[in-house]
């Protein structure tokens, strides 16, 4: 395989994009979750003013992954941190540095904008992605517990109701 190509996704990759996440989804074995459409991408990736970012990788002059990322903040630091929300190569595209080239952009760019972290989350039980990121010198975070609103819990919360105990 050439030479990995990474460049910022556009609005023309809207369709591209909504193709790599469902790929993804179907390798998590969450298909059934994604709720993304095209107009979704495009009012937060292509908007005026996007908080949320998109990266698509070539290779042999075709698409054969993405990542979409966004700048948080950490206070003890006093520094944004990159956080990569999803990271996908196809699966004939894997082991030929496609995954390690979006990595080593996204690491380009999160020291270029002084971010003093770069994190991301992986599925305990994906094994080749923890094996890879174990040897890029990446260290899991295990002291911590991620927490996440969605659905009612968020609505209820949001109009300063409890959620109701089963």
């Amino acid at each position: 395989m050439s030479k990995a190509i990474i460049r910022p996704a556009t609005e023309q990759d809207t369709d591209l994009i909504l193709h790599f996440v469902r790929e993804l989804a179907i390798y998590e074995k969450a298909e059934h979750e994604v709720l993304a459409t095209p107009e979704h991408v495009r009012r937060t990736l292509f908007c005026a003013n996007p908080s949320v970012f998109g990266l698509i990788c070539e290779a042999e002059g075709r698409p054969v992954g993405f990542a979409v990322y966004f700048f948080n903040y950490s206070t003890w630091l006093g520094q944004h941190g990159l956080y990569l929300e999803d990271l996908y190569v196809t699966p004939d595209a894997r082991g030929h540095g496609a995954g390690k080239a979006l990595l080593q952009h996204l690491a380009q760019i999160a020291v270029e904008r002084d971010c003093g972290r770069f994190e991301w989350s992986v599925l305990d039980w994906n094994t080749p992605s923890i094996e890879f990121y174990d040897s890029l010198g990446a260290l899991p975070q295990n002291e911590w517990i991620r927490y996440r609103l969605t659905g009612e819990a968020l609505q209820a919360l949001a109009r300063g109701k409890e959620k109701a105990v089963a």
